[in-house]
């Protein structure tokens, strides 16, 4: 009775710790019918009436993958009846499913089999589903992770407890190994199958299970101790990074509808495992689906942030994301402006000409001395414009248009949006795309050419030297 004892204190112990369940909760406890669910059923019953109230609900999917799955599944009830827990059975036609959605099996019958769960939680009335992941599935979870090149939050592997659709997933047994299970199992007589589809190492998760983690075991027979060590000390840390980078998000980014904008100022005075952070929350507020972005995206962003000269640049992160530096902005976007492309060509002395291929538009570049007549006086009908070239602060870039954008209009006190200069001067909004910005080496918008100038660099009586702009289509 030592390894009940032992074993029950254990899950109390880890249920207080982590807040895995409150008196009179009911808990959907997943059964699969092997040793770790039916004694994790067992402990929780035991729980439930000496310790304390407790409602369960034992929920079993057959995945319909072997003959001896409706076996299984007349053990899993047999168990719930003999302890008087209501049963809930799925089963599920996962082959099918496979061929629909293009998932392999492990992959499909989780989805189904999590989906069945979380439906039979909700019907329930149950604040959680009790899983009965172990010290040794946890283990397998980081290495496998580890292996991948996971950052800190994979190397925090399973969490005792995490929310997934306003229902919680508990695992009581994280701190348990699978000795210890089997023995009590063994000790007070449980029933239990076996899935022979376990022993194959055609899985990834069971080859690392039976042949790397015993391999590398011989070099460090602690291993699966110190990686479920290692995954409770990450997993902590990386709740602390996560708090630590909401709190920065909320002081520093600047939300609108499908755009982030964020100073690099603000940015550079973070640690950079807080900006790293940071720029991932960012991602993931403005595309809940987006999968993980990958260490290499992440620090193109961060790089190009901390570049100390002025620049610009855009990054296309996939998935409909883009990142745009704007000298001292950083705009993080869900979805081009416009549908147009993002673009930015940078100038650092003029050019004869610039082809910008993404609006079939090409800006050319005449500089000549004031008293040379071939130099237009004119504005071109606002195709052209001209600058005190001396004046012009230098490099001039030549990109697309960001939100927010504001100019200091010739004629005009103050600034003006550029959405609203488009409006006042009737641009249908279908064109809008293919107007460039040209912008100075501080970050003010001189030119939209076809539109307007600013007054910036404007041509004078002093004016020595003259840069005209043109463009034109290509």
């Amino acid at each position: 009775m030592a390894i009940w004892n032992e074993l029950l204190e254990s899950v109390m112990d880890a249920a207080a710790e982590h807040g895995l369940w409150e008196p009179g909760d009911v808990i959907v406890v997943a059964v699969s019918g092997g040793p770790d669910s039916v004694a994790l059923l067992h402990v929780l019953h035991e729980i439930s009436v000496s310790r304390m109230p407790l409602t369960l609900i034992c929920a079993h999917v057959n995945h319909g993958f072997r003959a001896e799955s409706a076996e299984e599944a007349e053990l899993v009830r047999s168990i719930a009846e003999g302890l008087g827990i209501p049963f809930e059975l799925a089963e599920l036609d996962i082959p099918s499913f496979m061929k629909e959605s293009g998932l392999g099996p492990q992959e499909a019958a989780r989805e189904k089999r999590y989906e069945f769960l979380l439906d039979t939680a909700r019907r329930r009335g149950a604040r959680s589903i009790a899983l009965a992941h172990h010290e040794g599935d946890q283990a397998e979870t980081v290495l496998m992770r580890l292996l991948r090149g996971s950052g800190l939050s994979g190397l925090a592997g399973m969490r005792f407890k995490r929310t997934e659709k306003n229902v919680e997933l508990i695992r009581p047994f994280l701190r348990i190994n699978k000795a210890a299970i089997l023995e009590v199992c063994r000790q007070r007589g449980y029933r239990y199958a076996e899935d022979p589809s376990n022993e194959q190492t055609k899985y990834t998760r069971n080859a690392v299970r039976l042949e790397v983690l015993p391999f590398l075991t011989g070099y460090s027979p602690q291993l699966g101790r110190s990686l479920t060590q290692l995954a409770e000390i990450a997993g902590a840390e990386d709740d602390f990074m996560e708090a630590a980078a909401a709190e920065c998000f909320a002081g520093n980014v600047r939300q609108e509808q499908g755009k982030c904008t964020l100073d690099r100022a603000d940015f550079t005075a973070l640690p950079s495992a807080l900006q790293r952070r940071l720029i991932k929350l960012i991602l993931n507020y403005l595309s809940a689906d987006t999968p993980e972005i990958d260490f290499p995206k992440v620090e193109s962003v961060r790089r190009g942030i901390l570049q100390d000269l002025p620049t610009a640049w855009s990054l296309d992160l996939g998935r409909g994301l883009t990142c745009i530096r704007q000298y001292n902005t950083i705009y993080f976007l869900s979805a081009p402006l416009d549908h147009q492309a993002s673009y930015v060509y940078r100038v650092s002395s003029p050019q004869p000409r610039i082809e910008l291929g993404e609006i079939g538009k090409a800006i050319t570049m005449t500089l000549a001395q004031r008293e040379n007549e071939a130099v237009p006086r004119g504005e071109g009908g606002n195709l052209s414009a001209r600058f005190d070239y001396k004046e012009l602060v230098f490099p001039l870039m030549i990109r697309s248009r960001l939100p927010g954008d504001t100019m200091k209009v010739m004629g005009l006190n103050g600034s003006k949006k550029v959405k609203d200069i488009y409006i006042d001067d009737k641009i249908p909004s279908t064109e809008r795309s293919r107007i460039p910005l040209v912008c100075d080496g501080l970050g003010n918008i001189v030119w939209i050419p076809g539109v307007r100038r600013s007054v910036h660099a404007a041509v004078g009586d002093d004016t020595d030297s003259v840069l005209l702009l043109s463009i034109e289509d290509l």
